[in-house]
């Protein structure tokens, strides 16, 4: 079954570029597309997309908003952030919404496909350099909960960029039940999205930044 996509942007022209771009993977649909925050959430709550493809600068609500909301509706779907430049303080605030990744608009068109069909697959891919600028960002309660030793496994593992699938095939499990464990770690930590959870575990010393 082909990953379902919904792009949003307020220039047509950007997204037009996006679906030519996405629609050479079979693997990848376009499902709809949006020109502003508002009408982004309200596709995203019809077509139950599994990636939204997010441009941050946008009339109120802009991207960040938008993803905020659409996170916090359909936990199921993943948001990229899309921008035109790499800007830390729009990188922290897109990554606190609960975006999976960030992504530039001069990226090619490899790299956009890559970022989508990883995105479905809960992979979290954190470079040096987008981790020093989001680090910071990132809090963990000063009494968070303990996690398990089981939950700490799947924790090192989300951390390194595995997906839900891949985890649960490394340490023997099934995948609902690597879900369930990706949910009370997001709980235990007080975070969103995989991506805070990624980088609360390199805050607290759970795993360490990738050379």
């Amino acid at each position: 079954m082909a990953i379902r996509v919904l792009i949003v942007d307020d220039h047509s022209v950007v997204r037009e570029g996006l679906r030519m771009f996405i629609a050479r993977d079979p693997d990848l649909e376009v499902v709809g597309e949006a020109a502003g925050g508002a009408e982004a959430i309200q596709q995203a709550r019809l077509l139950r997309p599994n990636v939204v493809v997010m441009d941050l600068l946008m009339p109120a609500p802009d991207g960040i908003a938008a993803t905020r909301t659409i996170r916090s509706e359909l936990p199921e779907t993943e948001v990229i952030a899309l921008t035109s430049v790499l800007e830390s303080t729009s990188m922290i605030e897109a990554i606190r919404a609960g975006a999976i990744g960030y992504l530039l608009k001069d990226a090619h068109a490899d790299e956009l496909r890559t970022a989508i069909k990883g995105a479905a697959a809960g992979q979290v891919q954190l470079s040096p350099q987008a981790s020093a600028y989001l680090l910071g960002a990132v809090r963990t309660p000063d009494h968070a909960e303990p996690l398990t030793p089981r939950e700490l496994d799947v924790l090192r593992l989300l951390a390194r960029g595995h997906s839900n699938k891949e985890i649960a095939h490394m340490l023997h499990l099934v995948e609902e039940t690597v879900k369930s464990h990706v949910s009370h770690i997001l709980g235990k930590l007080g975070v969103q999205s995989r991506t805070q959870a990624a980088l609360a575990a390199i805050r607290l010393g759970i795993v360490s930044p990738q050379p």
